[in-house]
């Protein structure tokens, strides 16, 4: 991996318990806003599970921001004794946690809406290092009491979530007062390659152009969602992970292997035929290839919220400081 500002490029595709129980919830009531088939990607996350060893293979998106959220969870000092991992997938987060949480933690709570995905390494060896539980629930409806965890986690998942507003504020309910939620979406322009390729492609093909891939959520819009769900003391950024690939064939199979197909309610039912992608092949080198290399961009939009607490630091009453804004600005105050 090299890393040239906040830009991370792979190429992975060139180079070749203590307890554990599980949960259904009652069906999540239809949230007001639809974009996505919750169905059909429950569907696909249970069918990218089916073939574990292909599955494993394309885990290096999902381990990789992780680690980077991981790296956010290490920087909060406070006891984290019972953490959720909000549409945790293979438990992707499990796998990499440090000695250092591991063994503060009294519970991992991994929830996924696909038992096949969720359960699919429930018997490799770091599920020995972890009180692990395991519940199969639609994480658009987190199905927890109020005030029950002393922080929420999710990587790659929230992107899929229709009501984004409303999953918000419930994660922010079962929250501890004063507690931490941090997570990690694909956001803003993930698969513009793929996307502007796809669509020149179908205009030049069949004239007219459908959803091929995700709308996505902007970084301008997550602090505004966060803070009308309740969150405080925000913090957000952004970083770009580019993968490469040989063939857009390849992007395809492993966005597949990902459980990332497409899901929009609006989608064309079936597989994009092999004209319509050898045709988005071409222009897809034309217009971003990279000496024989097709770059996918994804964009990741990190997180953090914090529950309103008691002793949270808040900020000052406006008008009560003692320096001007405008002399700072103008180089010190005036005599």
């Amino acid at each position: 991996m090299t890393a040239l500002g906040n830009v991370f490029t792979f190429s992975p595709k060139l180079a070749s318990n203590h307890s554990r129980s599980t949960a259904t919830a009652a069906t999540a009531p239809n949230p007001t806003y639809q974009v996505f088939n919750r169905r059909t990607k429950r569907l696909q996350r249970s069918r990218s599970a089916q073939n574990p060893t292909s599955s494993r293979a394309t885990d290096y998106l999902k381990s990789e921001i992780s680690l980077r959220l991981i790296d956010r969870i290490q920087d909060i000092q406070r006891p984290l004794q019972h953490i959720l991992d909000l549409g945790a997938g293979a438990c992707h987060i499990a796998r990499h946690l440090p000695p250092g949480i591991s063994s503060r933690l009294e519970k991992l709570t991994c929830v996924d809406m696909s038992r096949e995905l969720l359960y699919r390494d429930a018997a490799l060896e770091f599920n020995d290092n972890l009180p692990i539980e395991r519940v199969v629930a639609d994480e658009e409806v987190p199905p927890f009491a109020v005030d029950t965890f002393d922080a929420v986690v999710s990587s790659l998942s929230m992107h899929w979530v229709n009501d984004l507003p409303y999953t918000l504020s419930r994660i922010n309910r079962i929250l501890k007062p004063d507690a931490p939620f941090i997570a990690a979406m694909l956001g803003g322009d993930t698969l513009f390659e793929l996307r502007t390729s796809l669509q020149l492609a179908e205009l030049e093909r069949r004239g007219g152009v459908s959803p091929r891939v995700s709308p996505l959520a902007d970084v301008r819009d997550v602090g505004g969602l966060m803070q009308r769900a309740g969150f405080k003391l925000l913090t957000i950024d952004v970083d770009d992970v580019v993968v490469e690939f040989p063939d857009v064939f390849a992007l395809m199979a492993d966005l597949n292997a990902m459980g990332e197909g497409n899901a929009v309610l609006t989608r064309q039912v079936g597989p994009i035929g092999r004209d319509m992608l050898m045709a988005a092949e071409g222009v897809y080198r034309e217009l971003h290839g990279l000496d024989g290399r097709l770059p996918a961009t994804f964009r990741i939009i990190y997180m953090i919220g914090w529950k309103e607490g008691e002793n949270q630091p808040k900020p000052l009453p406006r008008g009560s400081g003692e320096i001007s804004m405008k002399d700072i600005l103008e180089g010190g105050s005036k005599e």
